[in-house]
């Protein structure tokens, strides 16, 4: 499509979203979360990545780096434990989130975006749908990570904390999933989607409280990690299960929430409507 035509098919696309109603949206996002739901259950091994990767993680980090580390903190594997299980639950949320941009590179690459032009719906509706897919993935992947932290060992000593974490994980991973958006419509290929999230996936997570206590590390890197949204996330889901300090770590949380989505989502639908 010629750069001329990309551009004045952009403002169709916002006048024919516009004069599509509220209800008539909400239908469309319903008919589409269950067209990806079909879908998934078509193809199992969509969520191979959901269903083992929490499996994976909790056994190697609990078994590999528990006594060592549960030693530092004053007990052993046990309290190693009670530490790791709430910040596996950010990476979590991380990891799920980068899926969101690897599905919309290849819906466009493979001409599905293509097919939904061609449907008297809004573009909005394919872009929220899947991203409340990519939610539900998600809270399945939290809900098999809690369940095999249970089953090593892990303590639940605040219930309604639990599922005050999963709430604000969940609403996290919304704004992330807004970057990830943004990488998928513009970079070539999937693989780029993949190799660009790793860039930003690994010093996020290695340099953060998920998997070790900031205080054991140089001071530069405990700078770092006091600002990191994924350890500030841990911490406040750890404080919120487990017991601690919790009010920092959860105003910086929601500071992160909204700033990400107030910069990305704004891009990423442009982006997203536009793309030719």
């Amino acid at each position: 499509m010629s750069t001329v035509t990309a551009t004045a098919e952009a403002p169709l696309v916002v006048e024919a979203d516009a004069r599509i109603s509220p209800r008539a949206h909400a239908r469309h996002i319903g008919a589409l979360i269950r067209r990806n739901l079909l879908w998934i259950r078509q193809d199992p091994e969509s969520m191979f990545d959901a269903v083992l990767m929490p499996i994976i993680f909790t056994l190697l980090f609990v078994y590999v780096f528990g006594g060592s580390i549960g030693q530092s903190l004053g007990g052993g594997q046990e309290r190693y434990v009670q530490y790791v299980v709430p910040g596996l639950m950010a990476m979590t949320t991380m990891n799920m989130a980068t899926a969101v941009g690897t599905g919309f590179n290849e819906d466009f690459h493979k001409g599905v975006m293509d097919r939904f032009r061609t449907l008297p719906i809004g573009r909005g509706s394919v872009l929220f749908a899947k991203l409340v897919v990519e939610l539900m993935r998600m809270l399945v992947a939290t809900t098999i990570l809690m369940i095999v932290g249970v089953l090593v060992g892990f303590h639940i000593t605040n219930w309604p904390g639990l599922f005050a974490s999963v709430g604000l994980a969940t609403l996290f991973a919304s704004a992330l999933m807004w970057i990830f958006l943004v990488l998928g419509v513009t970079m070539k290929n999937a693989q780029s989607v993949q190799a660009m999230g790793f860039l930003v996936l690994f010093p996020l997570q290695f340099g953060s409280s998920i998997f070790s206590p900031p205080a054991t590390m140089p001071g530069w890197l405990q700078t770092f990690t006091d600002y990191n949204p994924l350890s500030n996330l841990a911490d406040t889901a750890r404080g919120l299960m487990v017991g601690g300090p919790v009010a920092h770590s959860l105003w910086l949380t929601l500071g992160w929430t909204a700033a990400l989505t107030v910069v990305m989502a704004p891009i990423a639908i442009h982006k997203f409507r536009t793309k030719s």
